[in-house]
């Protein structure tokens, strides 16, 4: 059995930036152990898989050791495959998911993704949080991550975490952020919790972020930069309890995977 797999970098204008994801179109759904097998050994921190349901498709995402319930880069990814290799009739995508309906659509260069907002609430501040970081942040607030917050680029850009102490909190992730020096925030993203020790850039985290910026910089358009060592651009725009990311992807490689039957 052979499998058409993409490698996507996304939130990115050219390769080795921003963050690669596999994609895998299918047919019909492959059983979840062997989609879980394909993406540990993609050993990206996500591949995506879909199928075609009504007029859109159904997207599912795993990590080298889980399936999750959000992917922003690998959706973004998909989108880029499907609209621009695959030749959907159309200048949107719709996606059946674990978060419910998503959607992409072209936006000049770019592709913007409507998803869920998840604004961020003061938590209890775990003590492996601060020894796992190796720092301690102005404010923690949470999610589906925790966020920490720092006062300045710098210290974000600095931090080089425990990741065997991270793994043990609660939450799927830690997403540092502070504001930038040129952009409205940066942030780094660690989650070894799900087999991603630092992600290169990650959607599904800003939308934790866009609300928080938005309610304290006061303004609905913001634009990110995730500071790992491959980086990514991501703008945002808050649109009550729905966040637009948008971000430019390119291909990196187009495969096939050999499956033994």
């Amino acid at each position: 059995m052979k499998i058409r797999q993409y490698q996507v970098d996304a939130f990115a204008s050219r390769v080795f930036e921003g963050n690669p994801a596999a994609v895998c179109p299918l047919d019909a759904w492959l059983p979840d152990e062997l989609m879980q097998a394909i993406a540990g050994e993609n050993n990206l921190s996500e591949t995506a898989f879909f199928v075609p349901e009504g007029d859109g498709f159904r997207l599912r995402w795993f990590t080298p050791v889980a399936e999750v319930d959000l992917c922003g880069h690998a959706t973004l990814a998909s989108a880029h495959v499907i609209l621009n290799i695959l030749g959907h009739p159309t200048d949107r995508v719709d996606f059946e998911t674990r978060s419910g309906k998503l959607t992409v659509e072209r936006d000049g260069e770019m592709l913007a993704m409507d998803f869920p907002a998840q604004p961020p609430q003061p938590c209890e501040i775990p003590k492996e949080l601060i020894v796992g970081l190796g720092a301690e942040p102005a404010e923690v607030l949470a999610a589906a991550d925790y966020i920490a917050v720092f006062d300045d680029e710098d210290a974000v850009r600095a931090l080089a975490p425990d990741f065997d102490i991270l793994h043990e909190l609660v939450l799927r992730g830690v997403c540092v952020t502070a504001p930038g020096k040129e952009v409205d925030f940066v942030s780094r993203f660690f989650a070894p919790k799900v087999g991603i020790p630092e992600d290169p850039v990650t959607g599904s985290a800003h939308c934790e972020l866009a609300p928080y910026w938005a309610a304290r910089l006061g303004k609905q358009e913001l634009q990110a930069q995730q500071v790992s060592k491959r980086d990514g651009d991501v703008r945002c725009r808050l649109m009550g309890d729905r966040v637009l990311l948008s971000g430019q992807a390119v291909t990196f490689m187009v495969g096939e995977i050999d499956i033994p039957t």
